[in-house]
């Protein structure tokens, strides 16, 4: 049986070759009729945003390619924001609240940008998937691992063109980073040092107290809440503050991890951790006992991950990742007043070899920063400003271009993060979070809190446990309330 995009794409061939048989007689070249860079309505993406605010404005302007592309359909949960931005510049989209209704009621999506809170990554993208909608959605793929790796095994099985908004893996200028590594240069790579300034947003106290009589008049709480547990309206969660409460968010690491963490695990050719241990930052408010919030994101954390060797590698990798404000010392080699990462070293990634170290910033939208030290003080810089023709690298483009061309397609092979590179990639990015969340477990002795998890935490990616901590495994996935399940 043939899904919808397999129809929907021989249904515009027919059309095609039908009118250019009835116009052989007088073939005018389409460019004329429509002027440059014309795309004929049958040649066009049908395509619909899943969140059209914040990130999601862009997302769907991005997808639409300046206009080539026919954006039918926008779903957002509160259009008072700059999703209202989103109607103006397509006004002739539908409009939804839930992106249920809107993938039942219009039958002609062949694709979608799924740009909300990161707990509704994994259902709407399914609802899509299952429905033979071709899917780009926001890092994190998803809020956990057993999300990540059923899309992951999804968009196999029903053919969809994915790809995760880590748009720095478009990035051109990771070919020098990947030809630093692939020439030999820095010998046996044994150590990956990640950090950022992240969180940049309330996290690391008690969730404020609901408030239902704050709820803005035109926010849909239930619809926001999704797949999460059923609570009163929490004033200043929406549209931005929920990145630090476990329910909604996966803290600095689903912030800013696929940006960061990408840089190694594609340029290293990395797979899934073996292990991960970690320590949090704690907040003393009385004398003697930490702050206990097991319901959000730590003010800090410090995360180790340790790999086995790959052929880029030649040696296990040992990966360190540390967020709010904390970065690693200064390596001997790299001049005192030089930047490590990016700006301010406020966010960036070391590379370590034998003989030498490699060291970027942030790949986002940011620069890159490319920068190789060697230990015999020989250097090679990229460029520190970099110039694009297309919004983030074309990111969005090419996810078009591929669902366009079909799955399998060249097009599609040659995405640089649909699922089946972005599915093990955000796995790894949210084993930190498993670390993090397990670090808090803690049971009663007495009247003192044992923490019983303060372990490293023995992984089993294949088969997605934790070996050694059997509480651990809690937070592998999550329970989807009803109506919202994968």
């Amino acid at each position: 049986m043939k899904d919808r995009n397999q129809r929907s794409d021989e249904s515009r061939r027919s059309f095609l070759k039908h009118s250019a048989i009835a116009s052989s007689f007088f073939i005018v070249p389409r460019h004329i009729l429509g002027g440059k860079g014309f795309t004929a309505p049958s040649d066009q993406l049908n395509i619909a945003a899943i969140g059209a605010g914040g990130k999601g404005r862009s997302d769907i302007r991005n997808a639409s390619v300046g206009g080539r592309e026919r954006v039918v359909a926008l779903c957002d949960v509160d259009f008072t924001g700059n999703a209202k931005d989103s109607m103006k510049e397509f006004p002739k989209a539908k409009i939804y609240n839930d992106y249920r209704i809107m993938l039942e009621e219009e039958s002609d999506i062949d694709a979608v940008t799924i740009s909300t809170p990161d707990h509704v990554h994994g259902p709407a993208a399914s609802f899509a998937m299952k429905r033979g909608i071709h899917v780009y959605v926001q890092k994190p793929m998803t809020h956990n691992i057993k999300e990540a790796r059923m899309l992951t095994e999804m968009a196999r099985e029903h053919k969809i063109v994915s790809q995760m908004g880590n748009q720095g893996g478009s990035n051109p200028l990771l070919g020098m980073v990947q030809g630093w590594i692939d020439s030999g240069k820095l010998g046996k790579i044994s150590k990956v040092q990640v950090w950022t300034n992240r969180p940049v947003w309330p996290q690391g106290f008690a969730m404020p107290a609901p408030d239902p009589s704050q709820k803005p008049e035109d926010l849909s709480w239930d619809l926001w809440l999704g797949p999460a547990a059923d609570r009163p309206y929490v004033p200043n969660i929406h549209p931005f503050n929920w990145r630090g409460w476990w329910d909604f968010g996966t803290g600095a690491l689903g912030d800013v991890g696929c940006h960061l963490i990408d840089i190694p695990f594609r340029t290293l050719g990395l797979h899934y951790p073996k292990d991960a241990e970690c320590s949090v930052g704690s907040v003393y408010t009385q004398m003697w006992n930490a702050d206990y919030h097991p319901e959000g994101c730590p003010p800090s954390s410090f995360i180790t991950l340790h790999f086995d060797a790959t052929e880029k590698s030649q040696s296990p990798i040992e990966m360190t990742w540390s967020d709010g404000g904390i970065r690693p010392s200064h390596p001997e080699i790299i001049p005192a007043d030089d930047d490590i990462g990016g700006a301010n070293s406020a966010n960036g990634v070391l590379i370590h070899g034998e003989n030498g170290i490699i060291s970027t910033n942030i790949n986002d939208s940011s620069p890159l920063m490319p920068k190789l030290y060697m230990n015999d003080g020989s250097t090679e810089f990229g460029p520190e400003v970099e110039e694009s023709d297309e919004p983030e690298y074309g990111h969005h483009r090419k996810w078009v271009d591929a669902c366009k061309a079909g799955f399998g397609s060249k097009e599609h092979m040659g995405l640089t993060s649909s699922f089946d590179y972005a599915g093990p990639m955000t796995e790894t990015v949210l084993m930190g979070n498993l670390a993090i969340r397990s670090y808090m477990l803690q049971k009663k002795d007495g009247n003192r809190p044992h923490f019983y998890a303060r372990k490293k935490l023995l992984w089993d990616g294949d088969n997605m446990r934790i070996t050694n901590i059997e509480d651990a495994n809690q937070f592998v996935g999550r329970v989807h309330r009803e109506g919202w399940e994968m």
